[in-house]
This record gives C-alpha cells, sequence and structure tokens, in this order.
C-alpha cells in the first residue's frame, strides 16, 4: 500500500479530532475531485513501519477521537488487504478509537466485505459536483451517505443504511 500524507488533529474527516491516512489509489477519478493527487496507486510513499508508528503515536493521545482512512480510496485493489489488517490492528490496540473510511463505492456493494466488521462509519459515493453542497457535515456532495456501520450490520437487512447523522443529512 502506498499513502500521499497523515494529516494529525483533523476536524474534517469524521466526528473528533482525528488522525487521517490519505491512501494512494482511485479507480473513481470523480469530476472535481478535491485530492486527484491519490488517484496514482503508484503515487505516494510506501507505507511502512515509521509511517504506522506514526499513526500509533497520535492514536496514543487521549484527545483523538480516531482514524479516518481517506484518499484516493482504501477500497482500491492495491489498498484493500493492508487497509483491513491495519483496522484489524487498531480495533485491538485500540478499542474505545473510532475507525472512519471514505469511499467512492456504494454501501451496497461493500457491507459485506470482511473489513466492515472494524469499521465504525462509512462515507460512500462519488462526488458528484453537481451536487457539491459546502454546508453538508463530512461530505462533498449530497448524494453521498455517512453510514452508521455498527447499526446498519445489526440490522436483519443490512444492505439498507443506517444515517450516523441524519440531521445533517
Amino acid at each position: 500500500m502506498r499513502y500521499h500524507n497523515i494529516t494529525k488533529d483533523d476536524m474534517l474527516n469524521g466526528d473528533g479530532l482525528r488522525v487521517v491516512l490519505w491512501v494512494a489509489g482511485c479507480n473513481h477519478c470523480c469530476k472535481e475531485c478535491h485530492n486527484p493527487i491519490t488517484w496514482d496507486p503508484d503515487g505516494g510513499l510506501l507505507f511502512d513501519d515509521a509511517a504506522k508508528q506514526e499513526i500509533f503515536e497520535q492514536l496514543d493521545k487521549s484527545y483523538i477521537s480516531g482514524i479516518t482512512f481517506s484518499g484516493g480510496d482504501p477500497l482500491h485493489p492495491r489498498n484493500s488487504l493492508e487497509v483491513r489488517e491495519l483496522m484489524a490492528e487498531i480495533k485491538e490496540k485500540y478499542p474505545d478509537k473510532t475507525i472512519w473510511m471514505y469511499t467512492g463505492d456504494s454501501w451496497e456493494t461493500i457491507y459485506h466485505y470482511p473489513m466492515m466488521k472494524y469499521i465504525d462509519v462509512v462515507v460512500d459515493g462519488e462526488f458528484h459536483i453537481a451536487e457539491r453542497d459546502t454546508k453538508l457535515l463530512w461530505k462533498g456532495s449530497a448524494n453521498q451517505r455517512v453510514i452508521d456501520v455498527k447499526k446498519t450490520l445489526k440490522q436483519e437487512n443490512p444492505a439498507i443504511p443506517v444515517l450516523h447523522c441524519p440531521d445533517y443529512a
């Protein structure tokens, strides 16, 4: 896996103060994407032990709510296995920290992925410039959804997402 940046004390990409891992690789290539430099799966830096340690040092801080995986797309084929392994390690080491993930994929196509058991919130869907709204919380366009993964997976039909924060649809 490759990545472009690790953002510290982030307040824009999930609830609370977070550390954000910006992975390299995205097949969605949304028009007017805010981060097109992350599309190339060969771009950025190799995710190594030093990068993992940098994330863990942030998660060690009591005021950090958790980690957000963004990019690029954490579900890009070049990312998904290592992202899942890192999520598992984080949940084991930091069970009280939340994991958020941004993906251009729709919930209906990913809810059955094994990594979902580690994720608290998914922001799904491609960014649509025609539906852009800067007043939306944690998402860039109105078609995207902020999904409470734990509640959704407990439902009889997990293909129907439960919104994490319906007041901020």
